[in-house]
């Protein structure tokens, strides 16, 4: 996967990185102060896993036989495949700023974490027989193989990305667990959500520090990815499809990222409020203003449509 070449992090002749290197170290100290140890196969129903056809002779996959919601199912299917990108996420996190210290070693905990994650995941849903375990496999093969690359190639706005996507796939897992409708299934998502929220605030303040350090640049860098953001997922084979099913079941759509993602993040960043803006930053601040209102007119629309969709039919 050829990357684009970073541009430089600077604020002038200011190496942005090298500020922002004691805040990393405070943060990482933090993180490992507070990041619980847990382990996957305690979330796994080991009892009610069964062979499948193949070598073992099992019995194949059918639809019916986990009797999870298919919005779940498709959520389910997004949140793990989206994990299992891990290797690009970290080549490109690392062409950032994976360099010696704090930001290295930060990367390798969050994608050790990570890592545990698609594990967890994916022994769940085989031990629950909740989906076809032949399309996920190639449907990892898929998306693993195409690659993940990023389209912030400097490091204010790929700190404002990962910000805004740990905040979404923290949401993403809470709110599928809550849909499941199996206890268990609800343990294992809030245990994932729990870590995602612990990464969201090591980049979240990270990106209040890169605001205090450069406001124009920082504000112009989350304003670009909050009004192009698109879930790393998004290359995951019928995702617009599964999105789509996901959005309509009230587990995640335009609603639930204003609400639960954008809206908590500009709020604890204080962004709407900062003053002493350039030209540059104020010109940020009023088109994300402006992209705000068109998510509440596009929310609005799409919660009628979406509730039409829902009504049962008439008799």
């Amino acid at each position: 996967m050829s990357l684009p070449t970073p541009r430089p992090h600077t604020r002038g002749q200011i190496d942005i990185l090298t500020e922002l290197e004691p805040g990393i170290e405070r943060r990482l100290d933090r993180h490992l102060a507070t990041a619980r140890e847990w382990f996957p196969h305690t979330y796994v129903p080991w009892s009610q896993a069964r062979d499948f056809d193949g070598p073992l002779n099992g019995s194949p996959w059918r639809p019916d036989d986990c009797p999870l919601p298919d919005a779940v199912r498709d959520a389910l299917v997004v949140n793990l495949l989206t994990e299992d990108n891990l290797p690009s996420y970290h080549h490109e996190i690392h062409s950032q700023f994976g360099r010696e210290g704090a930001c290295l070693t930060w990367l390798h905990r969050w994608t050790a974490e990570e890592a545990r994650h698609a594990d967890a995941l994916r022994t769940y849903l085989h031990a629950r027989r909740a989906v076809d375990p032949v399309r996920l496999e190639r449907d990892r093969m898929h998306h693993v193989s195409a690659g993940y690359r990023s389209e912030h190639p400097d490091l204010p706005h790929a700190l404002a990305y990962v910000m805004v996507q740990e905040m979404a796939t923290r949401q993403a897992h809470r709110n599928t667990g809550r849909a499941c409708g199996d206890p268990l299934g609800e343990q294992l998502m809030s245990r994932i959500a729990a870590d995602e929220n612990l990464h969201m605030l090591f980049y979240r303040d990270l990106c209040a520090d890169g605001l205090d350090l450069a406001p124009d640049l920082f504000t112009q860098a989350v304003t670009d990815v909050i009004c192009d953001f698109t879930m790393p997922g998004h290359g995951i084979p019928g995702f617009r499809t599964r999105a789509a099913r996901i959005a309509v079941s009230g587990i995640y759509d335009l609603a639930t990222h204003r609400d639960q993602v954008l809206r908590p993040l500009l709020h604890t960043l204080r962004l709407m409020e900062r003053t002493g803006l350039g030209p540059q930053g104020e010109q940020a601040l009023d088109r994300l203003g402006q992209h705000l209102e068109q998510l509440d007119t596009r929310a609005e629309r799409f919660r009628q449509r979406s509730s039409a969709v829902r009504l049962p039919p008439r008799t």
